[in-house]
C-alpha cells in the first residue's frame, strides 16, 4: 500500500518549518499573512490557520495581536533524525490536537464531543454539595489532602468495585486528579525511555502523547468490534515482549465497542503467558451493566490495574479519578503522586463522595442512561438515512464510530466542515499512525442530531 499524503495543514506546517530551520525565515521575521499564503498556495483559510497553530504548538512561531505571526528568536534545535524522532515535538502535535478538541468557539457545533450535554449532568445537583462538604471538613479544606486520598471516598469506591465484580480493599485504591493523572503515574512508574508499550488502535490519543513524552515506543493493537485483535496481540507479545498494554474494555473510546467474555479470557491467558500487565480504562463504567466483562473482575487485580473516573457521569470539572491495583503498587503510586502533585484535591474527593452517598445519584444515573439510549437510537437512524456506515451499535454509547461514502479522509472532511462551524473528531487523531488517512470519525450521538451537521454535510456533497 502506498503512503497516504499528510493532511494539507500538516504538510503546510512542515514546509514552513523547513524554511525556518533552513534560515529562509530567521528569528524575529514576520511570516506571510494568512491571506497571502492562502492566495499563493490555493489553500482555504482554515487550513492556513491550522498550520500556523501547529507551528505555535511546535514552539517555532508566536502570534502577536494585530500584527501576525513571527518566528521565535530561539527556535528549538533539531538535526538529522532528531527532527523526526524528537519526543516533545511529537507530543506537542498531540497537544495541538487536544487544544483543537477542547476549544469551544461560540456558534460552533462539536460533533465529536466526548461528553453528555451539560443539562443531562445537571440532575446530579452538584450545586447542592458545597455546604455539605464545607460543614464536614472545614479543618482540611485549607490544607493538602492525604497522600492516599480521602478515606471515605476510598471506602465508597470499594463498594462500587464490588458491584462490578472487583474485590478490593481501601489500601488498593489511590484517588487521582482524574483518570489522566492515573495514566501519567503508571507511565512514570513502569515505562523507561525506549520501552515498548501496547495501546488500542484506534484509542485514547492523550495517552499516546504521554507515552511519547516519556520516550516510549508506542505500538498499536488493532481494535475490533469485540475487543483487541488476538492474533496481532499474540504476535506483538512474542516479538516485542512489552510490559504494559493499555486498553479500554467497555464503551471504548473512540469506537464505542465492548470486550466480549471469550476474548477477555483469551487476553488474560496471553497476559499470563507473556508476563504482561493490563491497564484497564473503565472511565465509562456508569454507562455499562455491572455484569459486562471486565478484565479486572476476571483477574482480581493480579495482572490488571483498573482506572475509573466521574468526568462523564458527574462533572469533568471535579477532576476525580482513581486507580485500583495491588496494595504494594498502590503505596508506590501514592508516593509518586506526592512527588509530582503533592496530593489530589480533597475538596473534590469530598464532593464526589457526598454525591455518591445520596439516594438521588442512582436516579440520576438511570435518567442519564435513558437519555443516552434514546439519543443513540435516534443517531443511528439519522446516520442510516445519511448513508453512513457505523462500526458497532451498542444500545447506548457516548461514541459512535462512523464513516461516510465519498469521504475517504476524515481529516480532510473535518477541515472542510470547520468552514461551516462544525468541529469533528477525525479518526486519524486516534490512530497510532496519525499521518495516515482514516475514513472514520468519532461522533457524539446527541450532537449529530443538530440539523446544522446534516446541512453542512449535504453542502459538501453538493
Amino acid at each position: 500500500m502506498s503512503a497516504t499524503p499528510a493532511p494539507l495543514f500538516i504538510a503546510l506546517a512542515d514546509s514552513l518549518e523547513r524554511q525556518i530551520r533552513d534560515g529562509v525565515y530567521r528569528g524575529g521575521d514576520k511570516l506571510p499573512s494568512l491571506r497571502e499564503i492562502a492566495a499563493s498556495r490555493g489553500y482555504g483559510k482554515n487550513t492556513v490557520v491550522s498550520a500556523f497553530e501547529l507551528l505555535v504548538a511546535r514552539g517555532l512561531v508566536e502570534p502577536r495581536r494585530g500584527s501576525g505571526f513571527f518566528v521565535k528568536e530561539a527556535v528549538p534545535e533539531a538535526d538529522g533524525e532528531a527532527i523526526e524522532g524528537h519526543t516533545l515535538r511529537r507530543t506537542m502535535d498531540i497537544v495541538w490536537l487536544l487544544r483543537t478538541q477542547l476549544r469551544n468557539e461560540p456558534g460552533q457545533l462539536a460533533v465529536g464531543d466526548a461528553f453528555p450535554p451539560s443539562e443531562w449532568l445537571a440532575g446530579a445537583r452538584l450545586d447542592r454539595t458545597h455546604h455539605k462538604v464545607a460543614r464536614g471538613g472545614l479543618g482540611t479544606l485549607f490544607r493538602y489532602g492525604d497522600r492516599l486520598g480521602y478515606a471515605p471516598l476510598r471506602h465508597r469506591l470499594v463498594r462500587r468495585l464490588a458491584d462490578v465484580g472487583i474485590d478490593a480493599h481501601p489500601q488498593q485504591i489511590v484517588p487521582t486528579h482524574g483518570a489522566n493523572e492515573a495514566m501519567d503515574l503508571i507511565v512514570r512508574y513502569f515505562v523507561p525511555p525506549g520501552g515498548t508499550v501496547l495501546i488500542d488502535d484506534p484509542g485514547y490519543y492523550p495517552l499516546r502523547g504521554k507515552l511519547h513524552l516519556a520516550g516510549a515506543r508506542v505500538v498499536g493493537v488493532p481494535r475490533l468490534a469485540d475487543g483487541p485483535d488476538l492474533q496481532a496481540l499474540e504476535r506483538l507479545l512474542k516479538t516485542l515482549r512489552p510490559r504494559l498494554f493499555f486498553t479500554q474494555s467497555l464503551a471504548h473510546n473512540p469506537t464505542g465497542s465492548d470486550l466480549s467474555l471469550p476474548k477477555a479470557r483469551a487476553v488474560l491467558r496471553l497476559a499470563e503467558q507473556h508476563n504482561l500487565l493490563l491497564v484497564e480504562n473503565d472511565v465509562l463504567s456508569d454507562f455499562r451493566p455491572a455484569t459486562a466483562p471486565r478484565l479486572s473482575a476476571l483477574d482480581g487485580l493480579e495482572r490488571t490495574l483498573y482506572l475509573g473516573s466521574f468526568s462523564k457521569s458527574l462533572s469533568a470539572a471535579l477532576r476525580v479519578g482513581f486507580v485500583a491495583c495491588s496494595a504494594d503498587l498502590a503505596q508506590e503510586l501514592a508516593d509518586l503522586k506526592v512527588l509530582t502533585s503533592i496530593s489530589s484535591s480533597e475538596y473534590a474527593e469530598r464532593a464526589v463522595e457526598t454525591l455518591l452517598a445520596e439516594r438521588r445519584y442512582a436516579k440520576h444515573l438511570e435518567q442519564l442512561r435513558g437519555r443516552l439510549a434514546e439519543a443513540t437510537h435516534n443517531a443511528y437512524a439519522l446516520l442510516d438515512r445519511m448513508g453512513a456506515e457505523v462500526f458497532v451499535r451498542p444500545v447506548h454509547s457516548l461514541f459512535i464510530w462512523a464513516r461516510w461514502p465519498g469521504f475517504p479522509d476524515a481529516q480532510a472532511l473535518a477541515q472542510a466542515m470547520l468552514g461551516h462551524g462544525i468541529v469533528m473528531a477525525p479518526g486519524n487523531i486516534f490512530c497510532v499512525n496519525s499521518e495516515q488517512a482514516c475514513p472514520w470519525s468519532r461522533c457524539n450521538p446527541h450532537a449529530v442530531q443538530d440539523p446544522r451537521f446534516a446541512r453542512a454535510l449535504e453542502r459538501l456533497r453538493g
